[in-house]
């Protein structure tokens, strides 16, 4: 009797006690999105650089770890990809000649990053070249593969240090900032030298270290006034625009020679 007794406890608990977990509610995954204030952005010739400010929001978000500051997200401004040539030059007989090159596919022209904290405070490294996140973790896809691995590694920093050098390629720390607990804005630099053409705009998400989630949207950049007519009549006229710039290069200096002319 006292057996059924213990049975009978210990299946009343389970009784209850599974109903209560069954009906506990699962916590929903954390998200990330992000919104553009516009799609396009013209630029002039006159175009000096410019900060693109992105707003994005954490979807269900935790509140003791946004408390704690352990929510982390990098916002990238990617350009169009586009083969690149890099070439190195040396002297020969006390003249610079192009001697070796190697060329890259699908480069983004530009790519501008910003941060909430510095990156090697975010998560490790290896994560970074998991998600081809950062400049120096792009993946630079060589055309000729069977270069050595030494000359591609070489050319490789070439390229990055170039596009560092110029401005496409650089890194805003800080320029991310949480504005609430799920709220966030953040700042990529557009270079003068910003090329034309669809940019995607990506961030990262990250916990304590560990990636979560990924969102993106596209930004188009265009030129604008009479920059942008010369520009879509060169692209889709391209013999005719041709035959003029030539026409216009001799008539231009037929009329210097007549001006200058010395009698």
């Amino acid at each position: 009797m006292r057996g059924w007794r213990t049975f009978s406890a210990a299946a009343l608990f389970f009784a209850l006690a599974l109903p209560a977990t069954a009906q506990a509610p699962n916590p929903l995954p954390e998200g990330i999105q992000i919104g553009l204030s516009t799609d396009a952005v013209s630029i002039t010739a006159g175009f000096s650089g410019a900060d693109l400010t992105i707003f994005g929001s954490l979807e269900n978000p935790d509140p003791l770890v946004a408390r704690q500051g352990r929510y982390d997200v990098i916002v990238v401004l990617e350009g169009p990809p586009r083969p690149v040539v890099v070439r190195r030059k040396d002297r020969v007989l006390g003249v610079w000649v192009n001697l070796e090159s190697e060329t890259f596919e699908n480069v983004p022209v530009s790519y501008s990053v910003a941060t909430t904290r510095p990156l090697q405070d975010i998560t490790e490294p290896n994560s970074y070249r998991q998600l081809s996140l950062g400049a120096s973790n792009l993946y630079m896809q060589p055309a000729d593969a069977t270069d050595s691995p030494a000359t591609i590694e070489e050319f490789t920093t070439a390229l990055r240090e170039r596009k560092g050098a110029t401005g496409l390629y650089s890194e805003n720390v800080g320029g991310v900032q949480f504005l609430s607990q799920n709220l966030f804005r953040a700042t990529v630099r557009l270079a003068p030298n910003v090329p034309v053409g669809t940019h995607k705009a990506r961030a990262f998400l990250f916990k304590s270290g560990l990636f979560l989630k990924e969102s993106s949207a596209q930004l188009e950049i265009r030129k604008s006034g009479f920059e942008q007519s010369i520009f879509r009549v060169a692209h889709d006229y391209s013999f005719l625009y041709g035959v003029f710039a030539v026409s216009l290069a001799m008539i231009t200096g037929w009329l210097g020679r007549l001006i200058f002319r010395k009698d």
